[in-house]
């Protein structure tokens, strides 16, 4: 798997890596991660995938992480 490139945005981390014929964008926040995977025949390369963090994108990805909070210290506790 290789590192494609790291976008720090703001309290969260994306992460592009290329692996098996398709991008991976990670997305993390603190313990946390989200990962989607999307294939290279659906994109002309890395410069679509950073056009996918748009705010609107990014804020469902915050509401995400924060029910995965919850999940997580409701199973915890």
């Amino acid at each position: 798997m290789r590192v494609v490139k790291e976008l720090p945005l703001g309290d969260i981390k994306a992460t592009i890596f290329y692996w098996n014929n398709k991008y991976l964008l990670k997305l993390e926040q603190g313990l946390l991660e989200q990962t989607f995977k999307v294939p290279e025949t659906e994109i002309s390369g890395e410069q679509d995938l950073e056009a996918l963090l748009t705010e609107d994108f990014l804020n469902k990805a915050r509401l995400r992480f924060r029910d995965m909070m919850a999940d997580l210290q409701a199973a915890l506790f």
